[in-house]
């Protein structure tokens, strides 16, 4: 049975990929700075899972613990999920972003690259390094990022490539849309807009949500995600997409359709973020092509799963905090 590491297992990508792990027969260890929060928030924990592994430890303050643990097990996989990822908020605390997302991130890959164990460390980056786009952009896309959470994990990225051409490091790197699906963080725009118009609270739309973007399901991302663990080729970067674009506003149109209500009761249109992109949408012809990958879930079915997931869950998920509390 091999074994994988997955640093940010709390994260909703982390949590996901651990439960799609688990289920193709994997030894799962996880790590993330915070306790494991309700299990409504991890959907490993939805199964029956007998080789998951916690441990909490925080990649800004803990990276001997870290390392400790990977010489005792010496996963073969290492897959990296941990980022401050907030977008807006990182206007606020730029220090923060740039010392997960920079400093703790390439201590950690300098620690990485000296395991003779490791097949393939998997570094999960953002379409935000390119900035607002005009088109379907490929991999090769020039790096334009406007926020300091973008320009924090431009530079992680630009120091992998440094760590590839030095070190020949085992290193693939990916970069998916905008991922949902159910056990999403409660501030993120599709569970909000269903959990906001459930308990009769008005959800306020940035810019009037014209931006548009390329929503995937995290089940997809999961699909790719491991095929590009196993079957990768070393210092290549893939995107992870799909075809349909929406705007933010028609999303949230849809939603309202599907819970049949009223758009204009439930959403109040205010100011846009400071530095928000427009637009991104990734070319994911590479995966597709390379690794004969391909996604699956339509945006309605993963809307209708999200739906479910929340009125399942909804006495616990109304009892949560559904913004985003910053944790230095």
């Amino acid at each position: 049975m091999k074994t994988i590491l997955i640093i940010g297992s709390n994260s909703f990508s982390g949590a996901t990929f651990a439960d799609f792990a688990l289920q193709h027969g994997l030894r799962v260890l996880g790590t993330s700075r915070s306790l494991e929060p309700n299990d409504a928030f991890l959907p490993y924990k939805w199964h029956d899972h007998a080789n998951f592994n916690f441990y909490p430890f925080d990649l800004n303050k803990q990276l001997g613990e870290i390392t400790e643990l990977m010489h005792e097990v010496k996963p073969t996989y290492v897959i990296n999920f941990a980022a401050q990822s907030m977008v807006g908020e990182s206007w606020q605390n730029p220090g923060d972003w740039f010392m997960t997302n920079v400093v703790s991130t390439v201590k950690f890959h300098d620690v990485l690259r000296k395991c003779d164990f490791l097949k393939r460390y998997v570094h999960v980056s953002t379409p935000e390094v390119y900035g607002s786009c005009s088109g379907f952009v490929d991999e090769n896309h020039p790096f334009n990022p406007s926020t300091p959470y973008a320009v924090s994990r431009a530079a992680a990225d630009l120091s992998l490539r440094t760590f590839r051409a030095t070190y020949d490091f085992p290193v693939v790197t990916t970069r998916a849309a905008n991922v949902y699906g159910p056990g999403q963080q409660l501030y993120r725009i599709i569970p909000r807009t269903i959990l906001f118009i459930l308990i009769g609270k008005k959800l306020q739309l940035h810019g009037g949500g014209v931006s548009t973007r390329s929503f995937i399901h995290m089940r997809d991302v999961c699909d790719a995600t491991y095929k590009i663990m196993r079957n990768g080729q070393d210092g290549e970067t893939y995107h992870i997409s799909t075809n349909e674009v929406i705007s933010i506003c028609d999303l949230v149109a849809r939603i309202c359709i599907k819970l049949d209500v009223s758009f204009d009761e439930h959403v109040e249109v205010v100011g846009e973020r400071v530095g928000k992109d427009s637009a991104y949408h990734l070319d994911s012809s590479k995966i597709r092509k390379q690794l004969d990958w391909q996604d699956y879930v339509a945006l309605d079915q993963g809307l209708d799963e999200c739906i479910d997931w929340i009125k399942t869950n909804f006495d616990v998920l109304k009892a949560s905090n559904y913004d985003y509390i910053h944790k230095p």
